[in-house]
């Protein structure tokens, strides 16, 4: 095979003009044909490959990258219309999995897997001071059901793995678990990671970095024995100090220790884990308290990044800005002559979206694609079907996880939203998931909606009932406001893309006759009122998205702006004797929201510009009756106003 691969690379790089463009992909195992999305083409590679090893064998890869130009040899039984064929199909491979590339191309090789939902502490910020309901052991991911699930995920791409909890080192098997995924190098993994409070991690440390750990999170967020009990409702500080000690001695990196800072609580203590850094390889990152059920968050209690980062410069101005991984989590920063860098994980002020790469596996086997998300789809239970570990099976839940995945939104929910949307403990997702809870359980895409009769590639997820049925609400409401009043986006990734026009209008009356007559010979000192407000229309209806700040961003196919002149000899102006001018403004796109804000921008922008470019004659212009007056496509169907004639300039 390594000939094969030297030869293709000699024959993209010289023979064919570099037509061939196409980097390597993942190949499946040949007995899990499906695994790899890409895997049609691996047959047409493969024959092109060993074709030209059978018919090239150069003495060595430096003669046959760094000769004359090579032509390749005539292979008069390859028709050229196959050979065309494999070409294009190599071309068209597509890197990275289809299955864990979401609608904006964010390539997810990054998988969380809780593997239990126990802890040995009771953190303040993670569970519910009167504790939580457990799930019974039948419903958790067995040991084989956790190997399974992550096999597949390498195999379609995932190149670090980490493990949460709960707390992972209360799992009996938690050693032999990681023994077994370190075996998955073999086929890709490059960094195995686990998130531990680090209460019963010591002794155990050694033995899981033999098997594989290669990188560890360690939870604290005081370095006070008193105040450490009771924020975690335990002891056990000494315990994690020494995980520290074992962790640097064993040379694991990257090291480091994540430390949510609550106002009045342990902000002032930040000082000291910023020393943690002097001299030992840590970055320690801080981390903004986050609402979750049964913590009691208050935006009082959160100190944000901005506020942290100013109290650390009082007293180090000289820390500056590290340069950031694509898909890291953290800001990170580092003061000079310090060993360790700090971060801040600013997922309340300031999300990550944007590069987000990660995908999580709850405890009891449902599949999260992100923190702030209600979505959910029990992967545990198509493992569990007849066949459900097999090639089918797998299939089935590659489609599955391509749906999840696919569904994921742009960004999650601001602050506004998050403190006030009902969710689980964090003890119970995670470290890193979130579900609505329904009777003391929560629950998940029915199983019957995954059956074969049922297309898989259109199942949009959502939180279900006790009843397994989606949440419904005929009454009216506002869809940009939460039911306690909070603004936010209303998500738009399930819709469908189609044609959208809507036209608005806009009055500008004025106060006496001197505008309009300026106007209709142009002659107004600033220029011509008519096209220069028509273009401010135009350009205002562009940035719709800017002004109004829950709008989406659209990409606008058309707009215009009429503009009419009514002036006081006009017949029917009766009762407008100074006149004025009507703007009527249509914008059309093809999209998966309406247009009727971009409509509305473009009037109030030209009646805006209008009456700037005439408040010097006129001080009292008045801009009235801005509406919408028409819009076509969408779910709601088409609208106009009653007794709205369509007019032109025309």
């Amino acid at each position: 095979m390594g000939a094969a691969v030297a030869t293709r690379r000699a024959l993209v790089g010289q023979g064919f003009g570099g037509l061939i463009r196409a980097p390597p992909i993942r190949i499946g195992t040949p007995n899990t044909p499906y695994i790899c999305s890409p895997c049609r083409f691996s047959q047409s590679r493969r024959a092109i490959a060993s074709s030209a090893t059978a018919s090239v064998q150069p003495e060595n890869n430096s003669t046959a990258l760094h000769s004359e130009p090579f032509i390749p040899p005539t292979r008069p039984n390859v028709p050229t219309t196959e050979v065309s064929e494999r070409l294009e199909a190599i071309r068209n491979a597509k890197p990275f999995s289809e299955f864990l590339t979401d609608s904006f191309n964010r390539e997810h090789n990054y998988l969380r897997i809780s593997i239990t939902e126990r802890c040995n502490l009771r953190c303040l910020y993670c569970m519910p001071e009167e504790g939580i309901d457990l799930s019974p052991p039948s419903h958790l991911l067995t040991t084989e059901e956790i190997l399974h699930l992550a096999k597949l995920f390498v195999s379609q791409g995932v190149t670090k793995i980490r493990l949460t909890g709960g707390e992972p080192t209360v799992r009996k098997d938690i050693v032999d678990l990681i023994v077994e995924l370190g075996k998955l190098r073999s086929i890709g993994l490059r960094e195995l990671a686990m998130t531990s409070n680090g209460i019963s991690l010591a002794r155990k440390l050694p033995q899981m970095v033999q098997g594989g750990l290669t990188a560890l999170n360690l939870s604290l967020d005081t370095l006070d024995e008193f105040k450490f009990q009771f924020m975690t409702r335990r002891k056990g500080l000494s315990n994690v100090l020494k995980s520290i000690e074992a962790a640097l001695s064993l040379g694991i990196q990257p090291l480091k220790v994540n430390c949510v800072v609550m106002n009045k609580v342990n902000a002032d203590e930040i000082p000291a884990f910023i020393a943690m850094t002097k001299d030992q390889p840590i970055e320690v990152r801080f981390i903004e308290y986050m609402p979750f059920t049964g913590n009691k968050w208050s935006s009082g209690k959160m100190i944000s990044y901005q506020e942290m980062l100013k109290t650390i410069r009082e007293s180090h101005p000289d820390l500056h800005k590290v340069q950031d991984h694509k898909n890291d989590t953290s800001k990170t920063y580092q003061i000079p002559g310090y060993k360790g860098k700090l971060g801040f994980i600013t997922s309340m002020t300031h999300n990550f979206c944007g590069t987000c790469n990660r995908l999580r596996i709850t405890s009891d086997g449902s599949i999260k694609v992100c923190l702030f998300d209600n979505a959910e789809v029990s992967l545990r239970d198509l493992m569990r079907e007849d066949g459900g570990m097999g090639p089918e099976g797998e299939r089935k839940l590659l489609e599955v996880i391509g749906v999840a995945v696919k569904g994921k939104k742009e960004k999650h929910a601001g602050m506004g939203e998050l403190e006030s949307m009902p969710n689980r403990p964090m003890i119970l997702i995670g470290n890193g998931s979130r579900r609505y809870p329904t009777q003391g359980r929560h629950s998940t895409i029915p199983l019957h909606l995954l059956s074969t009769t049922h297309s898989l590639t259109s199942l949009r997820l959502y939180s279900t009932s006790a009843k397994s049925e989606p949440p419904t609400n005929t009454q009216p409401k506002l869809t940009h406001v939460t039911s306690s009043g909070a603004a936010h986006m209303v998500p738009i990734h399930h819709k469908a893309v189609t044609a959208r026009t809507a036209k608005a209008l806009s009055t500008i009356k004025f106060s006496n006759h001197t505008a309009i007559e300026l106007i209709r010979n142009n002659t107004n000192k600033k220029g011509d009122v008519l096209s220069v407000s028509r273009i401010a229309g135009i350009m205002a209806a562009k940035k719709t998205s800017d002004i109004i700040p829950l709008c989406h961003p659209i990409a606008i196919s058309n707009v215009q702006l009429h503009l009419r002149v009514i002036g006081a000899n006009d017949n029917d102006i009766s009762r407008q004797n100074n006149g004025r001018i009507e703007i009527l403004a249509s914008v059309t796109c093809d999209g998966k929201t309406g247009v009727e804000m971009e409509a509305l921008t473009a009037a109030m922008g030209a009646a805006l510009t209008v009456y700037d470019m005439c408040k010097a004659v006129d001080k009292g212009m008045v801009i009235d009756g801005t509406r919408v007056v028409e819009k076509i496509g969408g779910k709601s169907g088409d609208w106009r106003e009653d007794g709205w004639i369509e007019w032109s300039e025309e």
